[in-house]
């Protein structure tokens, strides 16, 4: 638990207050003897609840030790039994496909391992301008018209009644792999449908990416086609080249990084740094990044650049990047992408802008903030209500509207308000036309004179729960620190705590009384600084990122000579194969 104040700080200069975490002195001492830790990294992982008995497999995440029972997912066997009898009767298989990054590399996982066996797919992806979200009719034609027979859908597909019924009225056989809530009720008549969410699922996987649910099925058809002489004549797949998909898709959606999906996505950073996927390669090369990768690079880098092609240019473009070793291809597509990237980053800007203008109409009283447009691109409207969350730490709703009479919303939540659950209720209420997602986030459609009517459904269903995560904005500290203790030895062992994200975030370590000797302002509103001890003989390069945003840059270039108390990350920044000492500012308070 954390739940002391650290300094009295109630209100930072970003509206947190900052809540030091608490450890058991005694365990401190053990893990440091024990893992032969710095205390200031025993104090970090004591104070998340990790314990000299769970303090291995937090350190040391092994798939051999940690790798799910395949056989526990329901319908799981059932998907096996299907796929590995449409490769031995050569049967003409097409993955379909969401555009996001966890639906790019879930089908770029399963396209690797079809073809290694034999069997190579087609691959669908929707437009998302054109055809929305998820299966339709109209796509389970088209896919009929090339011959296919069986379809495995990844990443969505869970509640797409309608359209699996008529696939299967068409003659299709059709498998879903997704994670995606999905209510209470009728399930699809899907062939198989492996969901650790679904309500009789009792795996307990229910935090798991797609990409993560696809890399379990892949050990599941290996072990499978073992047993039954398979493997006699060919080579086995080699699961763990694809680790660096799987790794990459749980990252890039934000999953829990807790128990499995730790172990994924620490092995598969691990295997990412040999760069076995030549899409990853041709993305390194524009991104101007070189291994050894984190999540950093997966969530920040590597994950915008994949998304670029679903969210303004063609759907299929990451998946196809991740299928393919056409390495020309690859840089083709890498460098299309990238410029797509550039060119998202210019609209979303707009978006942001004129989104941001109507929150601050809704704002201070509003528990949920719904702002809702025409001309906005649905490709942007999930990044801008993620940066509205952040800012007024309220689950927030952007809605594109289109010239059709719909408009397609993308929400991002706040901890302790389950969106995707929310939006579920509202298309049992006939507020929304299609809605649903995870805790976090969640995406709908709505017809668009229904806006007002969304909102005050939200408002109604969660906006008690939204009002009291919302009322309270928290710092949590892990650690607090001296700039006479910062090295790079410490940065190293602390690193022994990732991979980092949803579920297992950074640590933040905290210090007293700091002076700001430099500061400089960078273009994207980032200050670049350094900390020094009011004597000058320690200091730290640091840098806040879009601190002009969060209400810090002021503070940060104007607080020469004065102290204060500063949060952050410490990181190690490689480049062409230099490491230097950073600090990464996530908050600041004054001292006056």
């Amino acid at each position: 638990m954390s739940n002391e104040t650290l300094w009295g700080i109630s209100s930072s200069a970003s509206g947190r207050s900052w809540l030091l975490r608490n450890n058991n002195e005694r365990e401190v001492d053990e893990l440091a003897r024990i893992y032969k830790l710095p205390q200031i990294v025993a104090k970090c992982l004591s104070g998340r609840g990790i314990t000299v008995e769970t303090a291995n497999a937090y350190l040391n995440p092994s798939f051999r030790e940690q790798f799910p029972e395949p056989s526990d997912f329901a319908d799981m066997d059932k998907a096996v039994a299907i796929i590995l009898q449409a490769v031995a009767d050569k049967t003409a298989i097409t993955i379909f496909a969401d555009y996001d990054v966890d639906g790019a590399t879930s089908s770029a996982q399963l396209h690797r391992w079809l073809q290694q066996v034999g069997n190579v797919p087609d691959l669908y992806v929707p437009d998302r301008l054109t055809e929305g979200y998820g299966p339709s009719t109209m796509a389970f034609d088209t896919i009929k018209a090339t011959g296919a027979e069986l379809v495995i859908i990844v990443d969505c597909g869970a509640v797409s009644h309608d359209a699996i019924a008529h696939a299967k009225s068409i003659g299709l056989t059709i498998v879903v792999l997704d994670h995606h809530l999905m209510g209470e009720g009728a399930m699809p008549v899907a062939d198989a449908l492996v969901n650790p969410n679904r309500n009789d699922d009792t795996s307990g996987y229910g935090y798991l990416a797609a990409a993560g649910l696809v890399f379990i099925l892949l050990a599941a058809l290996n072990r499978k086609a073992r047993e039954i002489g398979m493997f006699n004549d060919k080579p086995e797949p080699n699961l763990m080249k694809l680790a660096e998909l799987a790794a990459l898709g749980t990252v890039c959606d934000v999953a829990q990084l807790v128990d499995f999906n730790r172990v994924l996505v620490a092995q598969g950073l691990k295997t990412m740094r040999f760069l076995h996927t030549s899409g990853l390669a041709a993305l390194a090369e524009v991104g101007e990044i070189e291994p050894p990768f984190s999540t950093y690079h997966a969530g920040f880098v590597f994950g915008p650049r994949i998304n670029a092609g679903g969210r303004i240019g063609k759907s299929d473009l990451g998946a196809e990047l991740l299928a393919s070793d056409d390495q020309a291809r690859c840089a083709e597509i890498a460098a299309e992408l990238d410029r797509l990237n550039i060119e998202r980053k210019a609209i979303e800007k707009q978006v942001q802008e004129q989104a941001e203008a109507m929150a601050e109409q809704q704002m201070p009283d509003a528990a949920i903030l719904v702002v809702a447009s025409a001309g906005w691109h649905p490709g942007v409207i999930g990044i801008v209500a993620g940066r509205l969350k952040d800012k007024y730490n309220r689950p927030t709703v952007v809605i594109a509207l289109g010239d059709d009479g719909l408009g397609q919303g993308s929400g991002r939540s706040v901890s302790g308000v389950n969106l995707g659950e929310a939006f579920s209720r509202a298309v049992k209420s006939g507020v929304l036309i299609k809605g649903g997602g995870h805790a976090m986030a969640g995406g709908l459609t709505l017809r668009a004179d229904k806006v007002e009517q969304f909102r005050a459904f939200l408002t109604a269903d969660i906006g008690t729960a939204a009002l009291q995560a919302g009322s309270v904005r928290k710092l949590k500290i892990d650690v607090v620190a001296g700039l006479h203790a910062v090295d790079m030895d410490l940065a190293i062992a602390l690193a022994r705590s990732e991979p980092f994200g949803m579920g297992n975030p950074e640590p933040i370590l905290a210090f007293s009384e700091v002076f700001i000797a430099y500061a400089q302002e960078l273009n994207g509103g980032h200050v670049r600084c350094r900390l020094e001890t009011e004597l000058g003989d320690a200091s730290l390069s640091a840098i806040c990122f879009r601190a002009k945003d969060r209400g810090l840059a002021e503070i940060l270039l104007n607080r020469s000579g004065n102290a204060c108390h500063v949060a952050g990350k410490l990181r190690i920044d490689r480049w062409k194969g230099r490491e230097k000492l950073n600090f990464q500012i996530e908050d600041v308070a004054p001292i006056e």
